[in-house]
């Protein structure tokens, strides 16, 4: 977080720098588009090095073992070792494949998971893109993410894999409607879809104290839109081995484990920005508030994959259809009813 913030000081100062040697806004916003992406890109692949390495350490502490404790201090360069084995490993592609659409697949996940983070408000004023329509942007990408499972599972010639697939968009597709009605209660109440409005209106309040069931759905549905568990009936390995991923190796598979943390990130992102104040908080700066709250969420999702067992894909089906998706219902009408007595009797 603290190198986005970073990101976005250092944005202006090259504008300025280049505004002076160029003449042309249109090249100068092209090269800060680049600086935006590489430093987005660069968090992403930081993050998901400490994250592997929290988890590992967090599910050890629950579960009483040591967890990684031989490579580097405290087991801190277990990530940079596994990083390096699966860029070593051989790619092997199997025979029978859709070529493009199989190695097109992974990259093609990660794009919507990188492109979130250019809207996240980090503290007043560091925001890449503020657009008005901010909410939208983030729901409407991250919807995308379904696609590149189904083109992995289709095209890998493997039934496991288009088992996997099919999962996949079944599970997505029905959570991310209570997610996304989750979400609208806030909307409703903040009249914007602007994230730093949003973000704004909570400098009294958070919204998680106004909308706490909103909350609750956002973070079921949100873990089973970043297939982890209990909902990663997507990877089930007793039963379809590792779903849209059985034919993939060493980088490409790394690629989909490296989404899975950008996803993670990203959700607790949104719900820092959403549920808790965003970078709102006493005596610290802004962004050191919104990095804290991100760190528990991210808590608050890995603690839910090492406790809870694993979902029957119909008990998750039956779950986000039967009571998710009412709940999300009846929660944005309990919002309107709210708004309407408040500006009746205010």
């Amino acid at each position: 977080m603290t190198e986005l913030l970073g990101l976005a000081r250092l944005s202006a100062m090259i504008r300025e720098v280049l505004t002076l040697f160029l003449p042309y806004p249109d090249v100068v916003d092209f090269i800060i588009g680049l600086v935006g992406i590489a430093g987005i890109f660069g968090v992403i692949f930081t993050a998901a090095l400490v994250l592997v390495y929290a988890e590992r350490k967090i599910s050890a502490f629950m579960q009483v073992r040591l967890g990684p404790n031989r490579v580097g201090p405290a087991g801190m360069l277990q990530s940079f070792a596994d990083m390096l084995k699966l860029l070593s490993k051989e790619d092997i592609i199997p025979c029978g494949v859709d070529r493009w659409m199989w190695m097109l697949a992974p990259v093609v996940l990660f794009l919507p998971a990188a492109t979130v983070y250019a809207v996240f408000p980090f503290d007043d004023g560091a925001v890449l893109a503020d657009l008005n329509i901010g909410i939208l942007f983030v729901m409407a990408i991250s919807a995308q993410s379904t696609l590149p499972f189904l083109m992995a599972g289709w095209s890998s010639n493997s039934k496991y894999a288009v088992i996997g697939g099919m999962r996949t968009v079944a599970q997505m597709l029905s959570y991310e409607i209570p997610l996304v009605f989750s979400v609208l209660g806030i909307v409703m109440l903040v009249g914007s879809m602007r994230l730093s409005d949003i973000v704004a209106a909570q400098q009294n309040i958070w919204f998680i104290v106004l909308q706490p069931v909103a909350f609750v759905i956002y973070v079921i549905a949100a873990t089973a839109e970043t297939n982890r568990a209990p909902f990663d009936l997507v990877e089930g390995e007793s039963e379809i081995i590792a779903g849209p991923f059985t034919e993939y190796s060493g980088m490409r598979w790394a690629f989909f484990f490296l989404a899975e943390y950008a996803n993670l990130l990203a959700a607790s992102a949104i719900a820092a920005t959403l549920f808790l104040g965003g970078w709102h908080g006493p005596f610290l700066p802004g962004w050191l508030w919104f990095f804290i709250k991100v760190g528990l969420m991210i808590f608050l999702f890995m603690w839910f994959r090492w406790t809870f067992p694993r979902f029957r894909i119909d008990q998750m089906m039956s779950f986000g259809w039967k009571i998710l998706l009412p709940l999300a219902l009846a929660n944005m009408v309990v919002t309107g009813i709210g708004i309407f007595v408040y500006r009746l009797w205010s």
